[in-house]
């Protein structure tokens, strides 16, 4: 955590007009959630996430068609229904609330900082909060991606939706992005601490454990993607700090969509599996995921379990993301400031 500066003495290269060190401020970069669980709410935000190039690489003039007359005629009721089973009544998204949590935490990591979230895809919007950031006088940009492991789908797109918002900017600041931390030791030190905390508060021992990764079709790691070798390298580094032993553990892939072949094993196909074997008790763990979503929350702890019961396992505990554990804003703090070093 960064300490406090007395009054009698001038801050890290401060600035008096500003109050922090000179124009410098903190941004997050999630993905984003629809603003309500409903299909008119779903439309515009699957439309806009689904024609991001850097998620489907499919010839444009083909995915329109495929977009418009198939998918978003059908997906958006399928997807609101998913989004009410884990929608909250007073806090709402809960990808939403965790990175309010995470951002409000954080600024109290950095006092003399803004600190700020903005989202690839719905609110509030990555264009609006850098534009707000840039007129409140700000001229340097820490810019931390929430997302460990590196891909082209979620990296890359995070920081091409930053690019295209100060394209619209007349005075751009400097930048420094936070690279991808898929084995950086606070990381992996924080996600190790949810897990046994976790781990700690069950009625039970597992019979398996899992650890589940988004997917990405495989031609995009055979073009160049290095992300399945990033989620092998947080595998093992997290595997080992748990002292897990070989056999008692799988690391999968889900969210599949499409009719391409993705990174293996699935998920959900690992699960039934493990039940008909005999495993009756599971854990998983979504170490890539540095926040609860419809993806941790409603495909793995309702669909999955789901799936799990009914091929003949008994309980499966979906852990939590990363959230608000001390340890990961502790992590997230310790990220900015390597990145910051000569600016904080």
């Amino acid at each position: 955590m960064q300490e406090e500066v007395s009054e009698s003495q001038p801050g890290p290269r401060g600035d008096a007009q500003s109050g922090h060190p000179r124009g410098l401020g903190v941004l997050l970069i999630q993905l984003g959630t629809p603003d309500a669980p409903t299909p008119q709410a779903l439309r515009p935000y699957l439309k806009q996430f689904l024609s991001d190039r850097r998620v489907i690489e499919v010839p444009a003039w083909k995915w329109w068609f495929i977009l418009n007359l198939f998918i978003l005629r059908r997906r958006p009721a399928e997807s609101a229904a998913k989004y009410q089973r884990i929608w909250d009544s007073t806090s709402g998204s809960p990808l939403l609330h965790w990175t309010k949590r995470q951002t409000e935490l954080l600024q109290v990591q950095f006092p003399r900082l803004p600190v700020r979230f903005g989202m690839q895809i719905g609110n509030p919007a990555v264009s609006k909060v850098v534009s707000e950031m840039i007129a409140a006088g700000l001229e340097r940009l820490i810019v931390l991606p929430m997302y460990p492991q590196y891909s082209a789908t979620t990296w890359a797109s995070a920081t091409d939706t930053l690019f295209k918002a100060l394209m619209k900017e007349r005075r751009v600041p400097a930048l420094r992005v936070v690279p991808p931390y898929h084995e950086h030791a606070a990381y992996i030190d924080a996600m190790a601490a949810v897990i046994r905390d976790e781990l700690g508060r069950l009625g039970w021992t597992p019979d398996h454990y899992i650890l589940s990764f988004h997917g990405i079709p495989i031609k995009y790691a055979q073009a160049g993607d290095p992300y399945a070798t990033h989620v092998k390298r947080t595998t093992a580094l997290l595997v080992d700090k748990l002292g897990w032993p070989r056999g008692q553990w799988t690391q999968t892939f889900q969210s599949l969509f499409g009719r391409d072949r993705w990174l293996r094993p699935y998920t959900e196909e690992r699960l039934i599996q493990l039940a008909r074997e005999g495993k009756k008790r599971i854990f998983v763990a979504m170490p890539g995921f540095t926040a609860d979503c419809l993806e941790t929350l409603d495909e793995i702890g309702f669909e999955a379990r789901e799936a799990f019961q009914h091929a003949g396992g008994e309980a499966l505990h979906a852990c939590p993301c990363l959230n608000e554990h001390p340890r990961w804003i502790d992590a997230m703090a310790q990220l900015v400031m390597e990145e910051g070093q000569g600016w904080l």
